[in-house]
């Protein structure tokens, strides 16, 4: 099924997904987790109520019983899943896919991830089986649990003191706006009403055009940072003092800061592979291992616990914690950067001089390439460049990435898109231009003639 994918279930409402796929999926759902109780949350969109029924009358039928927690961030749900000691939980949201979407994120024990190949395989089976659905004699029960006080206590426990910060919000009129007026407190805000029509930009705050009313605001007003959060809450971007968009991962290494520095907390910190060398580099100063593995929370959020990680982070703007259940919360990052930007500022520094210093490199920026061969376009690539000389460093478990002295890159397909994806840093201008370059004329061997051009 279309809608079934690497990290959770997720497409277009009416086509992709749709009453009777949601009923099956909550009818099938307990037998894959096992769960005698399963909470659900959901976002604003304008299937989610329909989703909910659907989804719960399935659950019910089943005989397994729902407690329901209303709107949530995504965030929410991972937490009230660890902290109340669900056997499983379910948020129903597209995250930052466009209004007429939707989906699914699913959980199991201690807020652990349910990806493809953890369960969503074999429930993905089951819903297109020719198994019945048929309600059992004594169906479950919807109870409403109440989370919202707590969770805002647990989150409010990392807010610093902050006051003398001048802070552009935008929450792209999705589920941040629960919790960001108290959590950030005096601010100039934007999009902050739940709106599952998205009247003003997508939510995506990976895309330039969702970026421009927070940018404009930020120099505007002068603000001394931005910060953009994704439809669900669970991903954050952030612009600074001159309107700038900041590379996600390079806030990773911001957040050393805190973990490694404030709290001075030995550990290890997880990036994705796509993420820049500059982190390593900078959070030498704190004698810190720094991890790599593979992109998506599915991923991300199971390595953090095998190592026990302090925190880590990818190149999308997610954030994981160990004091989150080794989860993600973009509210939670977005306390810590206000708590550290402002005793930055207390001494002099802006944001743009920080994330200067944290990084030398140039950086391409995550270019995609659309074409089927894609195993045969990044067998080229990774030869191309091995060939000419040995990598210092040679990863291959989400596509490759090599690394050399004064550059590195990464080329994977994408795990829910038919492009390619390449990604590359360097420490000259020059030598990024000449990279993308060669890259260019290798993928474009493998192309066919309507996917000429790269999108970035």
């Amino acid at each position: 099924m279309k809608a079934f994918k690497a990290y959770d279930i997720r497409g277009e409402w009416g086509a992709d997904l749709n009453e009777e796929i949601a009923y099956r999926i909550g009818y099938f759902l307990p037998r894959i987790l096992k769960a005698k109780t399963i909470l659900v949350g959901r976002d604003m969109r304008l299937s989610s109520d329909t989703m909910f029924d659907c989804l719960t009358r399935g659950i019910t039928d089943s005989g397994i019983d729902v407690d329901e927690i209303g709107l949530s961030t995504t965030p929410m749900v991972y937490w009230s899943t660890a902290r109340y000691g669900y056997e499983a939980s379910v948020m129903i949201t597209a995250s930052h896919n466009p209004k007429n979407h939707n989906g699914l994120k699913i959980s199991k024990a201690n807020a652990l991830p349910v990806g493809y190949d953890t369960g969503l395989n074999r429930l993905e089976a089951l819903v297109e089986s020719d198994e019945a659905c048929i309600p059992v004699a004594q169906r479950g029960v919807i109870r409403h649990k109440e989370v919202k006080s707590d969770y805002f206590e647990f989150q409010r426990s990392f807010t610093g003191e902050h006051g003398n910060l001048n802070i552009a919000v935008d929450c792209s009129s999705g589920m941040a706006s629960l919790f960001a007026h108290e959590l950030v407190g005096p601010a100039h805000y934007i999009n902050d009403v739940p709106d599952g029509s998205f009247p003003s930009h997508e939510p995506n705050p990976l895309e330039a055009a969702s970026q421009e009313q927070v940018k404009a605001l930020v120099k505007e007003k002068g603000c001394d940072i931005g910060l953009l959060f994704d439809g669900d809450a669970d991903r954050i971007t952030f612009i600074d003092e001159k309107g700038q968009f900041i590379s996600p991962d390079l806030i990773i290494a911001f957040l050393g800061n805190y973990f490694l520095g404030e709290r001075h907390e030995p550990g290890i910190v997880l990036q994705d592979i796509r993420s820049s060398r500059a982190i390593q580099e900078y959070l030498n100063r704190y004698q810190a291992k720094v991890e790599t593995w593979r992109v998506g929370r599915a991923y991300a959020a199971l390595k953090l616990r095998e190592l026990d990680g302090v925190y880590g982070g990818e190149l999308a703007g997610h954030y994981y914690f160990r004091d989150f259940y080794y989860s993600d919360s973009a509210l939670l990052a977005a306390s810590l950067v206000l708590r550290l930007l402002a005793e930055f500022k207390r001494q002099g520094r802006t944001m743009s001089d920080i994330i200067s210093e944290i990084s030398p490199y140039h950086n391409s920026g995550e270019i995609n390439f659309k074409l089927e061969r894609k195993q045969e376009a990044m067998d080229a690539v990774r030869d191309h460049f091995a060939k000419q000389q040995q990598p210092e460093r040679y990863l291959d478990f989400d596509g490759y990435r090599l690394d050399y002295p004064d550059w590195w890159f990464n080329i994977r397909p994408s795990n829910t898109e038919p492009y390619l994806r390449f990604l590359a840093e360097a420490k000259s201008q020059e030598r990024l231009n000449a990279i993308v370059n060669e890259v260019s004329e290798i993928i474009h061997t493998f192309a066919d003639e309507n996917n000429k051009h790269p999108r970035q």
